[in-house]
């Protein structure tokens, strides 16, 4: 009895499954074959993102043509413009730019690892293959203007530095430095194209600032060609979703950054080393010799280290003299905070009664600092200095930008912070 039941189940449900199984076929094969064509079109719109974008921040043969091109006319000079138009000795590698208008290379000159940079023009067609057409009138090429003597050079340098850095005791001996860098050749007089392309240098911020800062946390100026500059190559980061292209840093997770470091960055003794440097680095720029400055990008992608693990600041973009950003910020219309904003982390309070940005930054540079440890030294950090190494920097960053904070208590707190990473690895191979 039992078989003769199987033999009717099998009888009259079989050929209905089969039937099922037979109609679901098809309903598959759609399915598959629209998961396909979406992952096909969804890599293919990311790969055209992605050269894109590449091409927009990538153009460092516009700016060889464009500069080669002055060099030529004889309206540049430079200590590597032999060496980058006519030997070409000077090698292009990887693209390191973050925006078109500032074209960063790795590169190698003379044997050595060397950061290209340059600045493109907005008039310049980013479009542009490897034999663009230069405009024949460069704006950034029009000053001085023949018939300038060196005194009027002189004077003219100095109005620049006064604007930009302030009226400092200190300047007469940076126009100094500025006009025997201008001779390039060594011939002990300034061409019309040396003085064209020292002025032009001056107008890009990171120049100004190499000039500025002592060389032990940038960068070594090695040479130049109108405005396109040479410096030592560029240093280990911080940072490690640095690597991950342009357009996918943003997306990057916190936790996963804060994974990346711990996974991959220095241990903690080399970190708090590099820390000192950092510090050291921020009390150069409030008590540097040529005036203040402020950092107003404040990540650590720009935090790079020798092979020695000694602090270098990657990217000097975002630092900007105090005079600049005072100037940018006084009388500035807001009707909230973010109004008035430099760059992307100088803010200073907007009254709303006047609906105007005052003067004094709410964060300065130490507070800025501290976050960023926060998240750099505080996980790995020895048992028995967290706790007192993560008070000293909760305290760090409620400093405010006050000026009647400044002198001394942001001094303070730096020198306190700077002694107790110290003691932890000094007498030892980290120091």
């Amino acid at each position: 009895m039992r078989r003769l039941r199987r033999l009717a189940h099998l009888v009259l449900f079989c050929p209905f499954s089969k039937g099922l199984q037979q109609g679901r076929l098809p309903g598959l094969r759609v399915k598959y074959v629209f998961l396909v064509w979406l992952g096909v079109s969804v890599g293919s719109w990311m790969v055209y993102v992605h050269y894109s974008s590449h091409a927009e921040l990538c153009r460092g043969h516009v700016c060889q043509v464009v500069i080669c091109d002055q060099y030529r006319k004889g309206i540049i000079s430079g200590s590597i413009c032999q060496d980058l138009c006519n030997l070409h000795k000077v090698e292009w590698r990887t693209c390191l730019s973050s925006v078109p208008g500032q074209q960063v290379y790795s590169g190698l000159w003379q044997g050595k690892e060397v950061t290209i940079k340059c600045g493109i023009e907005e008039g310049l067609d980013p479009k542009a293959r490897s034999d663009p057409a230069p405009r024949q009138e460069l704006v950034l090429f029009d000053k001085p203007t023949r018939g300038t003597s060196i005194k009027e050079f002189r004077e003219m340098t100095l109005s620049f530095l006064k604007a930009n850095l302030g009226d400092l005791p200190s300047l007469p001996a940076l126009v100094g430095q500025v006009l025997l860098m201008a001779d390039f050749n060594k011939d002990s007089r300034v061409s019309l194209a040396e003085a064209k392309s020292v002025w032009a240098l001056l107008q890009r911020n990171e120049f100004l600032l190499l000039l500025s800062l002592q060389e032990e946390h940038a960068s070594r100026l090695l040479g130049s060609c109108g405005d396109l500059y040479v410096t030592e190559g560029v240093p280990h980061g911080s940072w490690h979703g640095a690597a991950l292209p342009p357009l996918l840093r943003p997306l990057l997770p916190p936790a996963l950054h804060t994974a990346l470091q711990r996974w991959l960055g220095p241990a903690w003794p080399w970190r708090a080393k590099i820390a000192i440097g950092l510090l050291e680095f921020v009390e150069e720029l409030f008590h540097g010799a040529y005036g203040t400055f402020y950092m107003c990008e404040t990540t650590l992608a720009n935090v790079g280290y020798t092979a020695k693990y000694d602090f270098k600041m990657a990217d000097l973009q975002q630092v900007a003299p105090e005079a600049t950003v005072r100037r940018f910020l006084q009388g500035r219309h807001c009707e909230r905070s973010s109004d008035c904003t430099y760059g992307r982390d100088c803010r200073a309070p907007c009254d709303k009664l006047m609906r105007q940005c005052k003067g004094d930054l709410i964060q300065p540079n130490l507070a800025k600092v501290c976050e960023l440890l926060r998240d750099y030294l505080l996980p790995g950090a020895p048992a028995d200095l967290r706790e007192e190494l993560g008070k000293q920097l909760r305290t760090c960053t409620t400093l405010s930008g006050l000026a009647s904070q400044v002198e001394a208590h942001h001094s303070l707190v730096l020198s306190h912070l700077k002694t107790l990473l110290w003691k932890k690895i000094s007498n030892t191979k980290y120091s």
